[in-house]
């Protein structure tokens, strides 16, 4: 199946874009479904996919109603401990989602499209309209940090000694944990696992929604490293309320001029990996199907006789429909790549999926040194931390942080210096001759 996951900057019109998108696919005998938590004119507020029109179907997510019925639900397993603490239940009329529980309201629908009981429906596309481009940097994510802290807090392999805990609880005075949390944080990781699997497999692309101007340049800028950082691909920025050009209004003319030089900008920065779809101005807000199925049309008209909107349309489908092409299922290409120089024996085994690149000979004494890259776009020295601990790197840079694991070559090196150049980050590691093997 293939995911699209549309954001942008706050404003800009990403859940009507999105819903266009999902319609144009429609309309193009795509079997889609449509994923958001806001209410769009013509399509209905049912928690369930219900059909929209031939060939689509949409969901709302309702973030209160999920977060009531998981904690009603946490609160019935921990009754044990809550009746030893003497704590009072809650009833459900009286509780109020908290701050969070829409990211995880979020992710849990994406398991239930992806790998639950709404993958069964067999549709091709899913549309996932996400919130604004940080809280959804922050959301995607979200799977792979809490899987970590799982696996820290309550490691599998302490399972093995669940024979013991009678025992144990004796000799502390307290209950130790019961079977029932071990589980239930098992259960939690298969269900990360699933949308982290998404989110990373190769079908899945994010989808930028902007309105051009000197602000959504800033975000874009900002965020585009974010999106490096968590080896997010983005197929198109679809450029939103695009004004009309050549107006003899000097007011109106200068907005459209501050518009083109912006686009104009997006074209140097995010072409030609990444497609730029102008989407006009429709003089109104956009209200039910029809005017849906008018942006789509008119996304696919130069907006202009310098033959830029021409160039900036999606492959494939006209329209805002174009590059829905599946790619095959499987893991993206990491984001991250090797240069060595002169590979140790057994890198190749010990590095799976890595680019091994010849650099050059080795220097000083002969050691060879890898240099694992990372292609940061605008990224500044001035931004970027880099700890290692441990088998993992903790990276930030500005507003975003990620803990990178090791793979299992990397680990047996000691990291011997870092620099930032041309926007890629490379880490040296030099390999520890007590750690790594040698033959001959």
């Amino acid at each position: 199946m293939r995911t699209v996951l549309v954001t942008g900057p706050g404003g800009a019109g990403r859940t009507t874009v999105a819903a266009a998108t999902a319609l144009a696919a429609a309309r193009r005998g795509r079997r889609t479904l449509l994923l958001t938590a806001d209410g769009i004119p013509g399509f209905p507020g049912d928690t369930e996919p219900t059909e929209v029109t031939d060939g689509l179907w949409s969901a709302r997510i309702d973030s209160g109603a999920h977060f009531r019925g998981e904690l009603l639900a946490l609160q019935d397993q921990a009754s044990t401990v809550l009746d030893l603490l003497g704590g009072n239940r809650l009833d459900g009329e009286e509780l109020t989602e908290l701050p969070g529980s829409s990211q995880l309201a979020l992710l849990h629908t994406l398991r239930r499209a992806a790998r639950g009981d709404w993958s069964r429906a067999g549709h091709d596309l899913l549309v996932v309209d996400l919130p604004p481009l940080r809280e959804a940097l922050a959301l995607l994510a979200l799977p792979e940090q809490l899987r970590r802290y799982l696996r820290r807090l309550l490691p599998p392999e302490r399972q093995a000694a669940r024979a013991l805990r009678p025992m144990l609880a004796q000799l502390a005075g307290v209950p130790m944990p019961a079977q029932w949390l071990y589980e239930a944080a098992a259960r939690r990781d298969a269900e990360l696992a699933a949308v982290q699997a998404l989110i990373e497999d190769r079908d899945t692309t994010l989808r930028l929604v902007a309105e051009p101007g000197p602000a959504a340049e800033d975000a874009l800028r900002t965020a585009r490293t974010g999106l490096a950082l968590h080896g997010l691909r983005v197929d198109a920025l679809a450029v939103n309320r695009v004004l009309p050009r050549h107006s003899g209004d000097p007011w109106f003319a200068g907005l459209a001029a501050q518009q083109e030089k912006t686009v104009d900008h997006w074209y140097e920065e995010w072409a030609p990996g990444t497609a730029l779809c102008q989407v006009p101005h429709l003089g109104r807000d956009p209200r039910g199907l029809d005017d849906l199925a008018r942006l789509d049309a008119a996304a696919d008209v130069p907006a202009g006789d310098d033959g830029l909107a021409g160039d900036a349309r999606l492959t494939g489908d006209a329209g805002l429909a174009g590059g829905l092409d599946g790619r095959g299922p499987g893991r993206a290409d990491d984001p991250w790549w090797i240069e060595s120089s002169g590979t140790p024996d057994g890198l190749d085994g010990l590095l799976p999926g890595a680019r091994i690149v010849t650099t050059g000979p080795p220097a000083g004494d002969g050691d060879p040194v890898l240099v694992w890259c990372l292609p940061l776009p605008g990224a500044a020295k001035k931004d970027l931390q880099l700890v290692r601990r441990g088998d993992e790197l903790l990276l930030t840079v500005g507003p975003f942080h990620r803990i990178v694991p090791l793979e299992s070559g990397l680990r047996r090196c000691t990291v011997s210096g870092a620099a930032l150049t041309d926007g890629v980050l490379r880490v040296r590691f030099t390999p520890d001759p007590g750690l790594w093997p040698r033959t001959g």
